[in-house]
C-alpha cells in the first residue's frame, strides 16, 4: 500500500513520523513523507520517500515571537493565515504527485488533508502529537493545560478549538470549491470527517491518560520514536565524548525557540550553570546558543541525536516541545522545563505533575540556578524519570496504526 504522511512544523514535528514511517515500511508499505524542504536530507537518508510542501515556519516564528510579550500568540495567529493557504496548495500537490492509497495527517495539515482525501476518495487518518480535542479532564493545550474545572476545561477547549479552526475557514471553503466538493460548515465537516476515521495520538497514556469523555475514534497509542539515523562515519562533535566521560553533565538546548537570540540566552545560561556549580553541554539550536570561550565546565555543540546524547546526561534543560519532552522521558533523565509558546507550557506542566521535573521556570538566572541545583541534588526526579522510561519502552505506539492500515 502507498502511504503518504503529511506534516508541517519544526524538526520536533517531523521526527516522530520518521519512526512511524519506518514501522509502516517494515509492514510492507511504501511510505513517503511530505514536509518542508530543510528535512529532505534526514528523510531520504532513512530510505523514505520525500515530497516538499511550502511553508517557512522558521521565518514565521522569528516574526511572531520578536519582542515576546502577551501579543506573541496574536502575531502568530495573524502570520499563520497566509501559511495555511500555502499548506493547502502543498497538501493537494503532494497527494496528486504520490497518488496514495492512504494518507496520515498531522495536526496542522489535518483540516486541509481531510478535504483532499474526500475529493480523491483516499482513506485517511489523523496522527497527532498533542491532545488538542476538548476534554473535561484538562485545559486546552494552547493555554498551557491549566485546569479551569471540568466544565471550564470543556468550554475553554471548545473555544480554543474553534479559534484554531477559524484560521482554516476561508482556505477550506476555497479548497472545497477548487476540488468540486459541496459547501459545508466547519462543524459539519468535523463531525463527518474527523470521526469517520481514527485520530491516533503519538504520546504515551502514562504521560497523558486518554480522557474518558473523548469520542471512541480518538485513540492514544504511545510514542512514535524517531527512526535512528543510519550509521555515519562522522564522529560526535570534538571533545564531546571526553567531556561526557568526565561525569554526566546537564544538557541545555532550546530547539526552535528564540531564533537568533543565542548571545542573550548564553549570558543567562552560563551564569546560572556556574552559580549552580554544574557542568553543561550547550546545543546551538535555532537560537545559536553557545558559550564563548567555553571552559572545563562548558561544551558547545551543534546537532547530535537526542537518543544518543540524552542517556549520557544528568538532566535536560529544554523548551518542552513535544519531541524533546518525549526524548527526555525515553532516556529516563529528569528535566528543567523552560516553556514559552504553543503546546510547550502544557508539556512542562505534565513533566512536573509526573514528578520528572521541578515546576516550570522562566529563563532567568535566579530561577535556572535554583532549578539546576534542585534537579541535580534531589534523587526524586531521576527516579521518577527512570520509572516512566521503563513504562514507555514497553509500549508499541506504531502498532495500532499498522493494524488500521492492515
Amino acid at each position: 500500500m502507498r502511504v503518504l504522511i503529511i506534516t508541517s512544523g519544526s524538526m520536533g514535528d517531523v521526527a516522530p513520523y520518521t519512526g512511524l514511517a519506518a514501522r509502516l515500511r517494515e509492514a510492507g508499505h511504501a511510505v513517503t513523507i511530505a514536509t518542508h524542504e530543510p528535512f529532505r536530507a534526514v528523510i531520504e537518508a532513512l530510505g523514505l520517500g520525500f515530497l516538499p510542501i511550502p511553508g517557512d515556519l522558521r521565518t514565521t516564528l522569528e516574526l511572531a515571537v520578536e519582542g515576546g510579550g502577551p501579543r506573541a500568540l496574536a502575531r502568530m495567529y495573524t502570520l499563520a493565515r497566509p501559511l495555511v493557504a500555502q499548506l493547502a496548495a502543498g497538501v493537494l500537490a503532494a497527494v496528486q504527485a504520490n497518488k496514495p492509497d492512504a494518507i496520515l495527517l498531522s495536526t496542522l495539515v489535518a483540516p486541509l488533508g481531510h478535504q483532499v482525501a474526500e475529493a480523491f476518495g483516499v482513506r485517511r487518518a489523523a496522527v497527532f502529537l498533542q491532545p488538542v480535542h476538548p476534554s473535561r479532564e484538562f485545559g486546552p493545550v494552547l493555554t498551557g493545560g491549566r485546569s479551569f474545572g471540568p466544565l471550564g476545561n470543556l468550554a475553554m477547549g471548545a473555544l480554543t478549538f474553534r479559534a484554531v479552526e477559524s484560521l482554516y475557514a476561508t482556505t477550506i471553503r476555497d479548497l472545497r470549491h477548487e476540488l468540486g466538493l459541496p459547501r459545508r460548515s466547519l462543524r459539519v465537516l468535523r463531525r463527518e470527517q474527523e470521526f469517520s476515521e481514527p485520530t491516533f495520538h503519538g504520546f504515551s497514556p502514562a504521560v497523558v491518560p486518554r480522557p474518558r469523555d473523548w469520542h471512541p475514534a480518538l485513540r492514544v497509542t504511545g510514542y512514535w520514536w524517531p527512526a535512528p539515523t543510519p550509521p555515519s562515519p562522522t564522529p560526535p562533535p570534538e571533545g564531546l565524548e571526553a567531556f561526557l566521560a568526565d561525569g554526566k553533565p546537564v544538557f541545555i538546548g532550546f530547539g526552535s525557540m528564540a531564533p537568533g537570540r543565542g548571545a542573550e540566552l548564553a549570558e543567562i545560561v552560563v551564569t546560572a550553570v556556574r552559580r549552580a556549580g554544574v557542568r553543561a553541554v550547550l546545543q546551538a539550536g535555532w537560537s545559536g546558543l553557545a558559550a564563548d570561550g567555553g571552559g572545563d565546565d562548558l561544551l558547545s555543540i551543534g546537532a547530535v541525536p537526542h537518543e544518543w546524547l540524552f542517556p549520557r546526561v544528568a538532566a535536560v534543560v529544554h523548551h518542552c516541545g513535544a519531541g524533546t519532552t518525549a526524548a527526555g522521558l525515553r532516556a529516563g533523565v529528569p528535566a528543567i522545563a523552560v516553556p514559552r509558546l504553543a503546546d510547550q507550557p502544557f508539556w512542562a506542566r505534565r513533566l512536573h505533575r509526573l514528578g520528572a521535573a521541578p515546576p516550570p521556570i522562566p529563563l532567568e538566572v535566579g530561577a535556572l540556578t535554583a532549578a539546576l541545583r534542585e534537579v541535580t541534588t534531589n534523587p526524586h526526579y531521576a527516579a521518577r524519570a527512570q520509572a516512566l522510561s521503563a513504562r514507555l519502552r514497553a509500549e508499541d505506539g506504531a502498532a495500532p496504526v499498522v493494524d488500521w492500515l492492515g
